[in-house]
């Protein structure tokens, strides 16, 4: 004992030497062994001197200490994802000593006792990170928390009776832990904020009188209160608060989850969305637990990207700044500046204007929400950096603040020697160095916080009278000169008009307050268009639509670089202005100019799906309607803006919007196919993979050409080997149906997912008369049969759609066989003259009845010498010459199949080249007049060399 006790006068370690004293007598007496190497030695002079607490619990309770040095539980780490169960094992053997609540009382103070001085020794030592304290601090309460429930919830059901809902299904508390214990980053002596809720209203059996549910859950709540708040002589467990609960101290302690849910969706306030973030089931049944947390995530996380937010958490932030100044606490590392609150309400902002279109920002624990902003790029990798060491270096401190008494404070202290003792505890050897280290850290917090919560907007333009002055209409008209507008009293009006919107709308302060903000920055952008006399009308819409929508207000005043690149577009295009006024929600989209501009291809289309349903329940047909909906139309609109700018060349356009359109189908078809088997089980042999039904495409979808307005031609084709077997049911209450039925359903199903209106309207327009016999044939036929239609029934001009045709969703192997259909019927042997002749006559009905052209006008399409008549001369040549050529048969996309035709020099000269030329420039422009909302018409004086080119090689090719 000599050398353990020369070492208790170690420098620094101060008054606490005597505790350490007075625990060597007691193991001497007691042949308690004492580690003797240098390491123990050093570890406990670094905890005496750093933490009252642990000294006097080791001189109040020395068989504590003695017990964790001869178990080893001082050196050892515990096991990665086995400390909840080591803890609940532990806490288990001191249980048969709680008879009753006092016995529940002793049993949990004394654990809690034991594991705080082995978390505070391993912290103090350096033999613990910053995570594992954490964690195991978290875990201490968890266990704490269901033990005490579980006894307490057995206890109160003997004396009251058994809590039941409506149905006599039993009733069971769910303990939500709210802040840093639902994050599990709980700290040294922290509270632990607690809400209680229960599923079902009901009463109790079996009692000696009849209580409401919630009256006896509150008297549960109360009792596990008091077995975890009170103080004994045993000291307290966690000291508990109940005020986050709806309506604060004046609500009841347990609520149902149908009064929850009413609350938090009508009554509550800004600041409990941010509480909500954190929260967690600490205890109570997986099943209830999993849909309380459902029940929840509509409240915390938005379906739009909620800008609110941070108007909302900056109007907190400042309110807290201004209470903490009127009580002189600027020191207080939590809630000061730079501190540990700046840090998550930076986390925060990001998690409820991001969370509900990204779930992967949906996690309590603040570190792992930095990484996830940091490979979002939402953060730059140096503020993730500055943020997590700066969180860690601040966490750590409040630790040792609050080890020193197993006291809760955040605020440094005053005096020197505890100045000194706390610096030391940090590795430092004085104050100075450590305050040094901690002022930079909070600065470069509060730089990072500066920066994303800056009030929006910057000088006012000159523009922004127009708003703000209400001016009269000489001055608005001589403002509006001076800045490029070239009819100015139009430009007035307009303004005139959506301020008289804007006030019969009657908007909330808040809203006003936004708008108030976004109209100068949106007139500041309109006047450095090119072209702001159309500007400013299109994105005017724009705003109208959104005045009722705070969110997007919010977003606008917040991100004036949206307003600019919805400026940009809107000025080059009427088409994206108008479907983001019927859609705002594609505003999300202007976010990230990066991801603006460059459209997504197949693989990351489907990635990106895939993310927009994860969270979405297989049962919720309607939202995942809709989110194919906000698919489709966000990554149209992605296309549209570097189609308008330039960045994409035109076939390339098509192909983005056909890969589009093609995901969307195939998702939808597995929405379909997953519904109708939960109704109907599986037919015999099939998987989600391979459904049975192949979706084909035809016209400008079969072709690669889909336009911003297309619709889609499809044909459904099912295995014939599929008829006669019907549905293998998996449950009692599917219906057995035939696999005619089924597949006759499917398609009819998936039509329906597709063309039935919602929020956001339709995904595509369907038409289904290219089927074999139009519209009196069945939507859905076999294979087999489509097969000896296209042999024996079809017309040449179904012969001429076919050429177009390919598989775009469903079945593969259904696939290959239709492509060995497709090539065999397309290689046919035919009458040249015969077949040109029947083009010929269809091509004269089509344009008798669709040409659009009239004086001065042209018809892209239909018009002499336009895309149709192009068409129907690549089709004739597949149908001329694919039997002696079979390549012909293999694209279906007009350019690639002149390419062929050139190549086997089927056409005479330059003429595949030519058709090539003019098709290229008839499509381009009929997607200019798209993405300007104007009908496929342009002047008789355009194109005009491309029209004659095409004119007088059908007189030469089919005349």
């Amino acid at each position: 004992m000599t050398d353990a006790r020369a070492d208790s006068a170690v420098a620094g370690e101060g008054p606490a030497a005597g505790h350490w004293a007075q625990w060597l007598d007691w193991a001497q007496e007691q042949g308690s062994a004492v580690p003797e190497d240098a390491a123990f030695q050093h570890a406990r002079a670094q905890v005496w001197a750093a933490s009252e607490f642990a000294a006097l619990t080791a001189a109040r309770s020395p068989e504590t200490l003695a017990r964790l040095i001869a178990e080893d539980a001082l050196s050892r780490a515990p096991e990665a994802g086995e400390l909840d169960r080591l803890l609940a094992k532990e806490l288990e053997h001191l249980f048969p000593d709680a008879p009753d609540e006092p016995g529940l009382a002793r049993c949990l103070r004394r654990f809690r006792r034991r594991q705080m001085l082995r978390i505070v020794w391993r912290d103090l030592a350096g033999w613990a990170s910053l995570d594992e304290t954490l964690e195991s601090l978290s875990a201490l309460a968890d266990t704490c928390i269901q033990r005490a429930l579980e006894l307490l919830t057995a206890w109160t059901e003997a004396e009251l009776g058994v809590p039941e809902d409506a149905e006599g299904r039993r009733q069971r508390l769910l303990v939500l832990g709210m802040g840093k214990l639902g994050a599990r980053e709980l700290n040294m002596s922290s509270d632990i904020d607690l809400i209680f809720a229960f599923p079902h209203t009901g009463e109790t059996r079996g009692g000696p009188r009849q209580l409401t549910n919630e009256q006896f859950f509150t008297r549960l709540g109360q009792r596990l209160v008091q077995a975890l708040d009170q103080v004994t002589v045993d000291g307290f467990v966690f000291r508990v608060d109940t005020r986050l609960r709806p309506f604060g101290s004046a609500g009841p302690l347990a609520m149902s989850f149908d009064a929850m849910e009413g609350y938090y969706h009508a009554q509550a306030r800004e600041w409990e969305r941010y509480a909500m973030t954190k929260a967690r089931v600490v205890a109570g049944p997986p099943g209830p637990a999993a849909a309380l947390m459902a029940m929840l995530r509509p409240f915390v996380y938005r379906r739009y990207l909620d800008f609110g937010a941070i108007e909302s958490l900056r109007s907190l932030k400042v309110m807290i700044a201004r209470e903490l100044k009127r009580k002189g606490m600027e020191h207080n590392i939590k809630l000061g500046p730079g501190g540990i609150r700046e840090i998550e309400f930076i986390g925060q902002s990001f998690q409820l204007i991001r969370g509900g279109r990204e779930p992967e920002l949906r996690i309590p624990a603040i570190q792992p929400v930095l990484t996830r902003l940091g490979e979002k790029d939402l953060l730059t990798a140096a503020d993730v950096a500055a943020l997590t060491s700066a969180y860690r270096f601040l966490r750590l401190t409040e630790n040792r603040l609050q080890a020193w008494q197993d006291r809760q404070t955040h605020v440094l202290p005053e005096k020197p020697e505890a100045r000194q003792r706390l610096a030391q505890s940090m590795g430092f050897d004085d104050w100075p160095a450590f305050a040094a280290v901690l002022d930079d850290q909070r600065e470069r917090v509060q730089r990072c916080f500066e920066a994303i919560f800056a009030e929006p907007g910057g000088g006012e333009h000159p523009l922004a009278a127009l708003w703000s002055r209400k001016p009269d209409s000489d001055e608005m008209e001589r403002l509006l000169t001076e800045h490029g507008f070239r009819e100015p009293a139009a430009a007035a009006a307009a303004i005139a008009d959506f301020r008289e919107a804007a006030t019969r709308r009657g908007l909330s302060t808040r809203a006003a307050e936004h708008l108030d903000c976004v109209v100068p920055a949106l007139l500041a952008a309109v006047a450095e268009s090119d072209v702001p006399d159309l500007a400013l009308p299109r994105v005017l819409r724009v705003l109208e639509s959104v005045l009722g929508r705070t969110a997007y207000l919010a977003l606008l005043a917040e991100h004036q670089d949206v307003l600019r690149q919805l400026v940009v577009l809107s000025a080059k295009s009427p088409w994206f202005a108008e479907r983001t006024a019927k859609q705002p929600l594609l505003l999300d989209e202007l976010l990230d100019p990066r991801r603006l501009y460059e459209p997504l291809r197949r693989a990351d289309l489907e990635q990106e799906l895939d993310v927009l349903l994860a969270t979405v329940g297989e049962d919720d047909l309607e939202q995942r309607m809709e989110r194919l909906r906000q698919f489709v139309q966000g990554n149209k609109l992605r296309t549209a803006a570097a189609d308008i700018t330039g960045v994409i060349p035109l076939m390339v356009v098509s192909d983005y919007l056909t890969e589009i359109a093609e995901v969307a189908t195939e998702r939808s078809l597995a929405i379909a196919f997953c519904d109708l088997t939960r109704r109907h089980g599986l037919p015999p042999g099939t998987a989600l993979t391979q459904p049975g039904l192949l979706v084909l495409g035809y016209g400008k979808l079969g072709g690669i050409e889909l336009g911003y307005n297309s619709d889609l031609d499809l044909v459904f084709l099912y295995d014939e080997a599929l008829t006669e077997a019907s549905t293998e049911p998996t449950a009692a209450d599917q219906r057995v149906v035939s696999g005619s039925q089924f597949y006759v359903r499917l398609a009819q199903r998936l039509i329906h997912i597709m063309t039935t209106p919602t929020y956001s309207g339709v995904l595509y327009e369907i038409d289904t008369r290219l089927r074999p016999d139009g519209d009196k044939g069945m939507i859905a036929r076999t294979l087999a049969s489509f097969a000896n239609y296209q042999r024996e029934e079809a017309w040449t001009w179904e012969h001429q759609a076919l050429v177009r045709a390919r598989p775009v969703a469903g079945d593969a192997r259904l696939g290959e066989r239709f492509q060995q259909i497709r090539a065999e019927i397309l290689q046919l042997p035919r009458d040249p003259a015969e077949v040109r002749n029947r083009v010929r006559d269809m091509r004269a009905k089509m344009r008798a009845s669709l040409d659009k052209s009239r004086e001065g006008r042209f018809d892209l399409k239909q018009g002499r010498g336009g895309i149709a008549d192009i068409e129907f001369i690549v089709q004739y040549s597949v149908l001329r010459w694919a039997a002696e050529h079979p390549e012909l048969t293999v694209w279906t996309d007009n350019v690639r199949l002149l390419e062929t035709l050139d190549r086997l020099a089927l056409l005479p000269g330059l003429a595949a080249q030519e058709l090539t030329d003019a098709y290229k420039a008839l499509r381009t422009a009929y997607h200019r007049n798209a993405l300007q909302d104007s009908p496929g018409l342009v002047s008789d004086s355009e194109l005009v060399a491309e029209r004659e080119a095409v004119a007088g090689l059908w007189q030469q090719l089919m005349d």
